[in-house]
């Protein structure tokens, strides 16, 4: 959680912010996709986070990632917007967040994978046909729509 986020909730406790962030869905050359184990809850996610204060949203996904995976994003295609309430999230520690998210799709990156151990307990690659059941329900949306994703900009 990061320090705007922490001092927010220093405030308000628990009750539902609106939270500006960040999704990569990032691919390796057989076309297989990156997620994460939680370790705050037993589902798999897509790297993601919030954009922090200063920040712009390619340099909280660069860092997003970085801190997630280990991964150095190199170049990222902006696919989609996610807002309103069908976004709506219930961390297991009672925080809500009504998340207004850009998905970016990244292809190219540098180092090999590796979870932080702090809110990832592991990394892998999925071939998007079998995926995980237990997939964090908005994320498991965002993956269906790059798999509908026509190159044309998504506002969800």
């Amino acid at each position: 959680m990061n320090d705007y986020v922490k001092t927010l909730r220093q405030s308000i406790g628990s009750s539902l912010i609106h939270l500006p962030g960040v999704r990569a869905l990032i691919f390796n050359d057989h076309g297989e996709i990156l997620l994460q184990r939680r370790t705050d809850m037993a589902f798999w996610s897509l790297p993601a986070g919030a954009v922090e204060i200063g920040e712009s949203a390619l340099e909280a996904l660069q860092r997003e990632v970085a801190e997630e995976t280990a991964l150095q994003v190199i170049t990222a295609e902006p696919m989609a917007l996610y807002s309103g309430p069908n976004q709506r999230f219930r961390h297991p520690n009672g925080d809500e967040v009504q998340p207004f998210s850009i998905a970016f799709i990244v292809r190219k990156w540098q180092n090999q994978p590796r979870a932080d151990g702090g809110e990832g307990s592991e990394v892998r690659f999925f071939p998007l046909t079998q995926l995980p059941d237990n997939l964090v329900p908005i994320h498991q949306h965002t993956i269906q729509d790059y798999e509908n994703y026509n190159g044309s900009f998504i506002i969800s």
